[in-house]
């Protein structure tokens, strides 16, 4: 069978065999536009290679793991990289390698190409779905060429392709993916042109920046822009930005560059080459019909066409379900590295600096007016501050997401996730305050006369030092354990707390990370030296990434606490002990120091029933994600709120909604963690993974299906919880894949 079609060979109706790009780009090959020389890899190919290595059945099998629709955006990532594994380590069937690598050979002996995907349906007027599935710039050689075909491959079932699996009619028994290898044009300047401006349909718009078009695409590059009237050509607004730099080819892969000399005076084109564009553009247009996004580079004096796809975008069905917010999280190395510093340097410096001054205020002073005021002026402040995480810290995550793709196409392991074992830090927040815990518990744990105390609730008369140990804790760290019942700084919890670590001395440990320096040496090699910078760069700030994915949430707490400590107040004043609530709605508080008929609302929180009838059926075992390798049998403890979490026993499993930054201070005497939101990112499964604890998440059924004191298994290697007891073998030592 022939897997490769020549560019000029395709035809019209070849769409399925070699996707929607392929066809628009040999179409304008044949209407005499200057379209770089291209070879398509075909669907059948696509189709050999699952067959012959039994992928699609593994991919099936991932994607049936529970209902696509109770899916979280981390369970889709988390899916898409095990698949992206899949395909990286699979064995290349020989007949399909051998016939791949002779074509490319002949048609790149040593030309620098282009991978592109070229989907069936892609780049159509139904559905362009512009980036969501990948291209790979600056591939050369057989090896890395195939490499580069299986990434590509593989980006048929990324997140963002699952996120619109319904659009895609994504089907893992039917669906394809074609590839396009193109020779690389490397361009003085590159650029885009919507022939129709999204924003004013009398318009089209040019964006060009020096170099390669990458810079542009991925944000690393800001464009200069010209808007046009769509009938006349007539320049009728333009913008210049700060032009620091470009995008060039490297050794292997691209690299940004400052520009030289007076280069960054001068913009990509000049009045005759943006004619020159927008001109072809018009060609484009004219020949597919509907108004076209159209990508273009120069070389040499000569305008190539590198892509045209019609304006109907995945920004169009931004508004559904925050499907656009989710791909907007997708940043570049350079932008993560921005979002850094400013996250490092201004924003949880100011979250801290905040919650010290509201810390300092002195509410007993305030009349019962100006603490309702003061407590609707914090519900404003967290709120701010909310905003700020949602639209930067939680983009930040996605640094150590990052990492997890280069480390896997690098080093491709058995594990796909092995890669979270170079990110662990114990400067996190959250493993500083427990090995805080770890210290006052040590101290009372030969000590019978503290014991005593501590279960007294008054410690530091018989031993100073542990209550001025207790002392510089909680003024770090007590606001952390505010809840309504009593915000007095989380004292008789923390008691209480460092009593059942001193009675269990094994719990709360932290898991040791003795294959880390190891990884991390495979890593840099699997990369190259001539990549070697680059693996270290990316690796540093992955590992900020996943420290601050929890850190951050521990300083928003801390003004949280202060919102709770004024509406404390307000209820003290107002007497209200009839209302049993963890927390109340802070705003109700304010509303009722003002006008005492007013209702005071506890918040609502995601909780299941605490009915005590058993449901007529219960699931034998609940599929999640898995999150925290190991297999662990134990009684479950489910948390819907405050005072079950302070009734977790030591060794019991904790189930819950998710682990939040009030919560990990106790996670430590759990011995396995369920959660019903999934992902390897989220703060339980990170805390997990820290102190070695079996976790599963993304359980959706787990507060409806498993009651507290239900003996349940749970299997953090394969994403599964079992209710009632099951004998448990030894595993193999190959059994920490999650693949």
């Amino acid at each position: 069978m022939t897997w490769t079609v020549a560019l000029n060979d395709v035809r019209e109706d070849q769409g399925p065999r070699v996707g929607g790009k392929a066809v628009a780009l040999a179409r304008l090959y044949r209407a005499g536009v200057s379209v770089p020389p291209g070879l398509c890899i075909t669907t059948q190919a696509y189709h050999h290679f699952l067959d012959a290595t039994g992928l699609r059945d593994r991919i099936l099998m991932e994607l049936s793991r529970k209902a696509f629709e109770r899916m979280r955006w981390e369970e889709m990532w988390d899916a898409a990289l095990r698949i992206r594994n899949m395909f990286l380590t699979a064995p290349m069937p020989r007949d399909l390698e051998e016939e791949l690598g002779s074509a490319l050979d002949r048609a790149f002996p040593v030309q620098q190409t282009v991978v592109r995907s070229s989907a069936p349906g892609e780049d159509s007027a139904q559905a362009s779905f512009a980036g969501l599935h990948e291209s790979w710039i600056n591939v050369v050689g057989r090896a890395d060429l195939l490499a580069a075909i299986r990434k590509v491959w593989s980006s048929l079932f990324s997140d963002a392709a699952l996120l619109y699996q319904n659009e895609l009619d994504l089907d893992a028994t039917s669906s394809g993916m074609a590839v396009l290898v193109q020779e690389l044009v490397s361009g003085l300047s590159s650029g885009v042109v919507f022939t129709k401006s999204p924003e004013d349909e009398s318009a089209m718009v040019v964006e060009a920046v020096h170099g390669l078009n990458e810079g542009l695409v991925d944000g690393a590059v800001e464009p200069d822009r010209w808007i046009l009237n769509r009938e006349t050509k007539e320049v009728l607004s333009s913008f210049a930005p700060n032009r620091e730099g470009l995008v060039l080819p490297a050794e292997n892969g691209t690299v940004r560059q400052a520009l030289a000399g007076n280069r960054h005076k001068s913009p990509p084109l000049d009045s005759g080459q943006l004619n020159e564009v927008v001109k072809a553009a018009g060609l484009v247009e004219r020949i597919f019909g509907p108004p076209q996004d159209v990508e273009w580079t120069i070389h040499d004096q000569k305008l190539y066409i590198l892509q045209s796809r019609p304006i109907t975008t995945i920004h169009e069905r931004d508004g559904d379900d925050g499907k656009g917010w989710y791909l907007s999280l997708r940043r570049s190395l350079n932008n993560l590295i921005s979002l850094r510093e400013r996250i490092e340097r201004e924003i949880l410096p100011e979250m801290n600096e905040q919650a010290e001054i509201l810390g300092q205020q002195d509410l007993a002073l305030l009349s019962h007016r100006e603490l309702a005021k003061e407590i609707q002026r914090r519900h404003e402040v967290h709120k701010h501050w909310i905003g700020v995480y949602w639209e930067e810290c939680i983009p930040f995550a996605h640094g150590a997401r990052l990492f997890g793709q280069v480390y896997n196409d690098a080093v491709k392991p058995s594990d796909p996730f092995e890669f979270i074992q170079l990110l662990g830090s114990d400067s996190m927040l959250s493993l500083e305050r427990n090995s805080g815990i770890q210290a006052l518990a040590e101290r009372a744990r030969d000590n019978p006369a503290l014991m005593e105390a501590l279960e007294k609730g008054d410690p530091s008369e018989e031993d100073r030092v542990f209550g001025q140990l207790l002392e510089d804790f909680l003024d770090r760290y007590g606001e952390l354990f505010c809840n309504q019942a009593s915000c007095t700084r989380g004292r008789s919890d923390v008691l209480a707390l460092v009593a059942k670590l001193a009675l269990h001395p094994s719990l709360g440990r932290q898991s040791a990370r003795d294959s880390a320096a190891g990884l991390e040496a495979n890593f840099f090699e699997a990369m190259g030296p001539h990549r070697r910078a680059e693996a270290e760069e990316i690796l540093d700030l992955a590992r900020a990434s996943y420290r601050l994915r929890d850190d951050d949430n521990i300083y928003l707490g801390r003004i949280e606490a202060e919102i709770l400590k004024a509406a404390e107040e307000g209820m003290r004043r107002l007497g209200r002990d009839e209302i049993r609530c963890d927390i109340v709605e802070p705003l109700t508080v304010a509303a009722a120091l003002q006008d005492p008929e007013a209702r005071i609302q506890c918040r609502e929180e995601v909780v299941r029933s605490q009915s005590s009838g058993e449901p007529a059926t219960r699931p034998r075992q609940l599929p999640g994600q898995p999150a925290g390798p190991g297999v662990v049998q134990g009684r479950a403890r489910v948390v819907s709120s405050v005072d079950d979490l302070r009734s977790l026993e030591p060794e019991e499993i904790l189930v819950c909604d998710a682990v939040d930054p009030k919560m990990t201070a106790i996670v430590v005497l759990a011995s396995g963690i369920v959660e019903r939101r999934g992902g390897m990112l989220i703060h339980g499964a990170i805390i997990a993974r820290e102190y070695g604890l079996p976790c599963v998440t993304g359980v959706h059924e787990a507060l409806e299906a498993i009651r507290t004191g239900d003996v349940i298994t749970v299997d953090g290697y394969m994403g599964t919880v079992t209710l009632g007891r099951e004998e448990q073998s030894p595993r193999p030592e190959d059994a920490g894949s999650f693949s």
